[in-house]
């Protein structure tokens, strides 16, 4: 299987609207939960028992190159720092993952660095206030996917198809091979089971096994969005 893992360069970190410049590391939020002990005489096994508790939303960690003589939003930074003046905050991940971390932060230390034999740098935490959001921006998917059988032609759309809904069950009885046809004319790539296919055109014949369930798996994905999948079952009981 291909990995889906991308590279963390280009991530960029706004607060108050504007990108902070020449960062080099951004990490966060680490969120975290209290849990409540309810462990009582009654418990299991003698196993202790907990419930959740009160979340906190962590802690925002930046690294950069200290240029506060070329990036006024540094400046302006340490400015609220000062304050005390909360922010909103915006992680933005590299453009193919579509992602963002959205949060109102309160920045609890700044620290410039002057090395004699290195860069001058800084680093930052912004502790978080509330819940923080991630946010990711998904493919459309498609507008219709129909599985057609090789015997008795098509057979129900896939049931009362819907654009959140990710799982489907169809009946396949006396049906010896099936066709996926995916429509979704936004997408830029379409696989039924791993090979590519074009919108509105069947895939290739997938076969059946009698007395089981074939599993189909459709993935629809658009440039710079993250993809959509559906699982199809596809039930033989012929």
């Amino acid at each position: 299987m291909t990995t889906a893992a991308v590279s963390g360069f280009g991530t960029t970190l706004k607060w108050n609207g504007n990108t902070i410049a020449e960062l080099i590391s951004i990490s966060g939020p680490n969120q975290s939960m209290d849990p409540i002990d309810v462990t009582n005489h009654d418990s299991s096994n003698a196993f202790r028992e907990f419930l959740a508790g009160i979340r906190d939303g962590g802690e925002i960690s930046i690294e950069g190159n200290w240029i506060p003589h070329s990036d006024s939003d540094q400046v302006v930074m340490n400015t609220d720092f000062q304050a005390g003046t909360s922010r909103e905050v915006i992680i933005t991940l590299p453009t193919s993952m579509a992602t963002t971390w959205t949060a109102t932060c309160l920045i609890t230390a700044i620290e410039p660095s002057y090395p004699f034999d290195d860069k001058i740098g800084f680093s930052a935490t912004l502790k978080i206030s509330g819940k923080p959001t991630l946010g990711v921006t998904s493919a459309t998917g498609p507008t219709g996917i129909v599985v057609t059988g090789n015997v008795s032609g098509a057979l129900s759309e896939v049931p009362d198809y819907a654009a959140g809904t990710y799982i489907y069950s169809v009946d396949g009885s006396s049906e010896a091979s099936v066709t996926v046809t995916v429509t979704a004319a936004g997408a830029n790539t379409i696989t039924v089971n791993g090979s590519s296919v074009t919108t509105g055109v069947p895939s290739s014949a997938i076969s059946l096994t009698s007395g089981a369930i074939t599993t189909i798996t459709v993935i629809v994905g658009e440039t710079n969005k993250a993809s959509k999948t559906y699982t199809i079952r596809v039930v033989d009981g012929s």
